[in-house]
């Protein structure tokens, strides 16, 4: 998605709230201000977790060392969260629940003045920008609308089950897609990205979402 700048930019924990509100899949998060805060947010979720700046004005977490993975006990906390708020701009650091490794998929959204909302689908994480293997639609979307986007595109044979790995939960990522598209026509939404979207054999979960709201509206 084109960089909508930081107008309008929802914060990490506003983004997952919204998500949650329409019953979107996130794994257990806490937002800490401070050390202490940050140790009792992972003992409370359980470890292991993981540590993610929170500022509107950072687009690409992992360009700037972000996000710290892996963290196991208090200390790592600790030194997580001192590394995070050396970074310009933060504003706090998101503790949230590590998840199993998955296939990891892109759902993205742009609002366009002819077309309305264009939701868009296709290999996420690191891969996006690389190889561009995507399929994309324009709202209001059906499931069997969405299911058509998924088996577009190439990446459709890993989710199937591509040379004895096992295939990932197409239906929870049909539910997701069809969740997200209400979400930003209902909310006004004018960019928005959940990247990654990490499918499982059972399930899937947004780990890390942006929304920019569309210009000349209030949050």
């Amino acid at each position: 998605m084109k960089d909508g700048g930081e107008w309008g930019k929802l914060r990490d924990d506003e983004a997952l709230t919204l998500l949650e509100a329409y019953g979107i899949p996130t794994p257990q998060y806490s937002l800490a201000y401070d050390e202490d805060s940050a140790v009792e947010a992972a003992d409370r979720i359980g470890y292991p977790v993981v540590a993610k700046i929170v500022s509107r004005s950072v687009i690409h977490k992992t360009d700037v060392g972000g996000v710290v993975l892996g963290l196991n006990n208090p200390h790592d906390v600790r030194e997580a969260f001192r590394k995070l708020s050396r970074i310009s701009g933060f504003e706090g650091v998101l503790i949230q629940k590590m998840v199993d490794k998955g296939v990891e998929l892109i759902v993205g959204a742009t609002y366009d003045e002819i077309f309305g909302h264009v939701i868009l689908f296709g290999l996420g994480g690191i891969f996006t920008e690389l190889y561009r293997d995507i399929s994309m639609r324009v709202t209001p979307l059906e499931r069997r609308d969405i299911l058509e986007m998924i088996r577009e595109v190439k990446a459709y044979r890993i989710l199937a089950g591509y040379r004895g790995l096992p295939p990932r939960d197409i239906n929870a990522i049909v539910d997701i897609i069809y969740k997200f598209s209400k979400l930003v026509v209902e909310n006004e939404i004018g960019e928005a990205d959940l990247n990654p979207v990490v499918a499982l054999e059972k399930g899937a979960y947004v780990v890390d979402a942006r929304f920019i709201l569309r210009r000349g509206r209030r949050a």
